[in-house]
């Protein structure tokens, strides 16, 4: 059973991880190349009445919002690969994701 000291731990060190401003970063890159650029083409599309930006951005966002859509798989992925190409020196952040792979392969 785990005790309220190791639960305070591993949400301590979770929120410092996923609060890194480097990854934090990388998320927001990952999600603009992914969501984000339908989100701006959907809202230049409406202010300025472009109906195939309206009708390309509303198909991609309508698609997002289905189930099981594995937008944020991919998201994540980009942005891993982000933070290894812009910052292969921030060996705190890439040491946690190699641990979680470590934990991830010796549970298979």
């Amino acid at each position: 059973m785990i005790d309220k000291f190791q639960l305070k731990d591993f949400f301590k060190r979770l929120i410092k991880f996923l609060f890194n401003p480097k990854l934090l970063l990388c998320l927001g890159v990952g999600w603009l190349i992914t969501n984000g650029w339908s989100y701006i083409m959907f809202g230049i599309g409406t202010f300025f009445n472009i109906k195939w930006m309206l009708y390309v951005s509303g198909a991609y966002i309508t698609f997002l919002w289905i189930p099981f859509t594995p937008e944020k798989i991919v998201t994540v992925i980009i942005a891993i690969w982000l933070l290894k190409t812009l910052f292969p020196d921030d060996q705190k952040t890439l040491a946690v994701l190699h641990r979680l792979k470590e934990k991830h392969k010796h549970k298979k």
